[in-house]
């Protein structure tokens, strides 16, 4: 008799590694074996995210959304109390700086083992159980009572704080579908970014308050963590395609008694070689093999580390040089939330945009589409900089107010950049996008954490206006990035190994 499995996925097939076929084929009634059915995803399938209504489509996306607000805000909030910890712990103010350094190279080393987690196990157990220890590790650095308890507990508290940085955009991915994937993604990228830039406001008034002090920097940090965590424990339902699929494969052997439904999924080899040779070592080999990846993340990390570099500028500038009060001087770390906030109107603009090319494409994700406000970033993000080196310092005679409107600018740069990065890799990648933004991840948290260690010097003895002014040529000379990644990544996308083939283009 004639066996016709499921038909393919059509509404988004690139979430599978394998996307299957419907296939036909002949089976003879003497074969007590039964012709093998692939489990795939059938229109209106209500275990398919892509299939929810919109209301809980965002309140899913809202909790994501939270999980790394609560984990970038602990990378930045002691910044604030270096210099009650230098005092306390009886060690150097640079020295203090590696609170904040070593919660960024735990950003770095994380997501080598939460990106292969979340596309094996699935998005809950890499987003969970990370959250909870990140939890724990908080409290550790809170009641340390040595410098090396309080840089060993920050360290690992990034490495567990890590996951949901880097594996809610790829979660997001698996709830929306690409034309309205970029909407979402604008309140992903606010709340990674806006925890380092609220982090020192927040920190700075715990640190002054007589009834508080430094440790509530990171009892704080507890409270949001634990709070979100406790949430999503009950609210946040598993997001993984493959992991969703090979689920509905079991329940249909076992409500059908038909032991020929399967997935891909199931049959992955767990066993420790395996893992550590194809999925562990996944991330490192997109990074490093991967052109679009690389050129990504060394462009994304460039202004990642601009941004962890105002943890220390910022007081240099306005509490050393324009001798603000601790609390004051963190203020100006809201003109760059401000403008980080406004960059999500620019990159809202395009989705419209967005949204005719990926129809066009029979509904494909068109990564280069995502590039036009990157490129409006990359221009955002040098005025900024220059404004800034130029006024901040108090011998050019300007209000504190205008380098202050400056940042709005440095941050309203770095998002549109931030964000379009990761857009294009979740775009790019499909059911690998974990690794791929993990890889990225990995790069920008190296550089950003490096970069905050030689500020001191380098502002000392340049001078503000100075140093400020070569990462501004910098910025400059990176302006044509966008447009190469315009013109040449569609070529590099279909020389992958990884990148999934898309139909349509600019």
């Amino acid at each position: 008799m004639q066996v016709q499995l499921p038909p393919a996925r059509t509404d988004h097939p690139q979430e599978d590694p394998d996307p299957p076929a419907s296939v036909t084929s002949e089976k003879s009634t003497l074969d007590p074996e039964p012709e093998p059915q692939l489990v795939v995803w059938e229109a209106g399938d209500s275990s398919n995210p892509r299939t929810w209504k919109a209301p809980y489509k965002i309140w899913v996306t809202w909790q994501l959304c939270l999980l790394a607000f609560a984990a970038s805000l602990g990378s930045s909030i002691t910044a604030p109390a270096e210099n009650d910890i230098a005092r306390v712990m009886g060690v150097s103010r640079e020295a203090a700086v590696l609170s904040v350094s070593l919660y960024v190279i735990g950003f770095a080393c994380g997501p080598l083992v939460w990106a292969p987690v979340s596309e094996i196990w699935g998005r809950r157990w890499s987003l969970l159980p990370a959250m909870f220890c990140l939890g724990l590790f908080s409290i550790g650095t809170a009641v340390s009572n040595s410098a090396a308890a309080v840089f060993v507990t920050r360290f690992f508290a990034g490495v567990f704080g890590s996951a949901p940085v880097s594996n809610v955009a790829a979660a997001m991915g698996d709830i929306w579908q690409p034309r309205t994937r970029g909407t979402a993604m604008c309140f992903y990228a606010v709340c990674v970014v806006g925890g380092p830039t609220l982090g020192p406001v927040i920190g700075a008034a715990a640190t002054v308050n007589p009834n508080l002090g430094w440790r509530w920097t990171e009892y704080i940090e507890a409270i949001v963590v634990f709070s979100v965590f406790f949430l999503t424990l009950f609210a946040l339902p598993e997001l993984y395609h493959p992991v969703l699929l090979a689920r509905k494969a079991f329940h249909l052997r076992i409500s059908t008694g038909n032991p020929s439904f399967h997935h891909p999924h199931e049959s992955l080899s767990l066993d420790i070689k395996t893992l550590a040779t194809k999925h562990f070592i996944r991330p490192l080999k997109m990074l490093f093999t991967e052109p679009i990846v690389t050129c990504i993340a060394l462009y994304a990390s460039f202004a990642y580390s601009l941004l962890y570099l105002t943890l220390e500028v910022f007081p240099i500038v306005y509490a050393e040089h324009r001798h603000f009060a601790t609390v004051p001087a963190s203020l100006p770390f809201l003109g760059l939330f401000v403008g980080i906030f406004c960059a999500v109107f620019i990159n809202l603009a395009n989705e419209p945009r967005y949204a005719r090319l990926s129809a066009s494409a029979d509904g494909k994700p068109v990564p280069e589409a995502r590039l036009p406000p990157m490129i409006i970033g990359s221009l955002l993000f040098p005025i900024g900089l220059f404004w800034f080196a130029w006024t901040a310092d108090p011998k050019y005679g300007y209000h504190w107010a205008v380098p202050t409107v400056a940042t709005a600018f440095v941050g309203a740069g770095f998002n549109l950049i931030f964000q379009q990065c990761i857009n294009f890799l979740v775009d790019s990648y499909g059911v690998y996008a974990a690794s791929a933004t993990s890889a990225n991840t990995f790069l920008r948290s190296v550089m950003a954490a490096g970069l905050p260690l030689a500020a001191r010097r380098m502002f000392g003895a340049l001078g503000i206006g100075p140093a400020m002014s070569i990462i501004g040529a910098v910025a400059v000379l990176a302006i044509p990035v966008p447009i190469l990644f315009l013109k040449y990544a569609i070529v590099l996308r279909r020389k992958s190994a990884f990148a999934m083939g898309h139909g349509g283009g600019q």
